[in-house]
């Protein structure tokens, strides 16, 4: 039975709704890191945003596989196959525990690696100092992003509010003490930002197993079994999973590199803090429309389970609805009001860097403006795919695509203004990925999909 628009907009919101206050609190730390980071120096905030660059590309793939258990949850549920959804969950955290484990790897490598990018000596010592104390969040964000997956394929996506509420909390409070040194803790700077990640991540998986144990239908979906490895259910779950988690990392990979580059554009420190700025913006700007795809990808995957792909598809085009209804307002508070995204950010402890900032920060986010719409689109059409399990052709079109429309152009620019010239190419980008994964989505292949043993 077809269900009114009406009510299809509401189930979506239902869903969503905890979801946007959730990816609001995840992102809000860091937007609080850049914020309290830019107090203490402008190099801290642009050595910040070239470390989350490199930190994203293995962080995304780690926490973008964990995260791919709701779709596993979400079709077993809507297939009625309950005793499958707590093993494919505990394999997913293994997974995650593994993952979270090997980042301590990255810390030798940091120097040579930072030293290698070549941006100014005093942001590199700040972009070492960041990424190693970052590397002790990547086992308590992995660990987290399984266990809200579990609840977001579950359609109870309030417990997900919970955990990243903890954790924004948790990183306030500890980025208050260990930027700056306040009430008798080490003046530590941008590890100071950095470790309080961790720690803040720690607090949320605590709470998380909290909510699992005492949860009302653990028991019914077996979520307290063997925590030994279970290959066969570990390997369906990674053959899905790694492609989704590799749809984010290669697309970290060609931003990474893009926002390398524009640290070393002329007026490096300026073009490299006014990225800062416009990214973390725009990451802020996305929420609703990632709520809104995440609660898609559920409904996309509890239908799967049922045998239900027409109301799938039209759970999807709902989502592109509301999301575009939304973006579209934000879009043009880029381009009216810029100035007032700016002020979080202002430091008067260097006015001539400041004041190039300023110049150059509005343009970037007009260039985003343009980008958030495609990528609203392109949110809810990729994560319905991903609920379907068409998870290879999204990680294909995210590994090519980047580098021959955004990153090789922007490498052409020169000039004062360089780095507007080059944030433009993001605008051909985010318009070719959205057509091509529309057509995808329109083509059908999806409908016969299901990621189940």
């Amino acid at each position: 039975m077809t269900q009114p628009a009406q009510q299809r907009w509401r189930r979506i919101l239902s869903l969503a709704w905890p979801l946007i206050i959730s990816n609001s609190f995840w992102n809000l730390q860091l937007f609080i890191d850049r914020a309290f980071l830019g107090q203490y120096s402008t190099e801290a905030l642009g050595a910040a945003m070239a470390v989350m660059g490199v930190f994203w590309v293995p962080m995304a793939l780690l926490q973008g596989t964990a995260s791919y258990v709701t779709t596993f949850v979400a079709q077993y549920y809507g297939a009625e196959e309950y005793d499958h959804i707590g093993p494919t969950l505990r394999q997913s955290i293994l997974v995650s525990i593994v993952g979270g484990l090997l980042f301590f790897g990255f810390i030798p490598l940091a120097e040579p690696f930072f030293r290698m990018i070549g941006h100014e000596l005093g942001v590199l010592q700040l972009e070492i100092e960041y990424f190693n104390a970052l590397t002790t969040s990547a086992l308590p964000t992995a660990i987290v992003a399984a266990i809200s997956g579990y609840f977001i394929g579950l359609g109870r996506t309030e417990r997900v509010m919970i955990l990243n509420g903890v954790g924004l909390l948790l990183n306030a409070v500890l980025d208050y003490l260990l930027i700056f040194g306040n009430g008798g803790f080490p003046e530590m700077g941008a590890a100071g930002a950095g470790l309080a990640t961790g720690l803040a991540g720690f607090g949320s998986v605590i709470v998380g197993f909290f909510l699992l144990r005492y949860d009302r239908d653990s028991a019914r979906y077996a979520v307290f079994g063997s925590w030994r490895p279970n290959f066969a259910v570990m390997k369906q779950f990674l053959r899905y999973g790694l492609p989704s988690g590799l749809q984010w990392a290669l697309e970290g990979i060609a931003f990474t590199v893009f926002l390398i580059y524009m640290g070393r554009l002329p007026n490096g420190a300026a073009s490299l803090a006014a990225s800062s700025i416009a990214v973390t913006v725009m990451m802020l700007s996305v929420l609703p429309a990632m709520g809104i795809a995440q609660a898609v990808m559920t409904l996309v995957g509890q239908h799967i389970g049922e045998g239900n792909p027409d109301e799938a598809a039209r759970d999807t085009w709902s989502g592109v609805r509301i999301s575009l209804a939304y973006m579209a307002c934000v879009a043009l508070s880029f381009v009216v009001i810029p100035d007032v995204y700016l002020l979080a950010f202002q430091n008067d402890k260097d006015p001539l860097l400041w004041q190039s900032v300023q110049h150059l920060a509005p343009q970037l986010l007009a260039c985003v403006a343009i980008f958030t719409l495609f990528d609203s689109v392109y949110l809810n059409v990729s994560f319905a795919l991903k609920g379907a399990g068409d998870t290879v052709f999204v990680s294909a079109i995210a590994a090519i695509l980047p580098w021959p429309i955004m990153v090789l152009p922007s490498t052409l620019v020169s000039g004062p203004d360089a780095v507007v010239d080059a944030w433009k190419w993001i605008i051909p980008y985010s318009a070719t990925i959205c057509v091509i994964l529309i057509y995808r989505f329109r083509q059908g292949a999806w409908r016969t999909m299901s990621v189940r043993s």
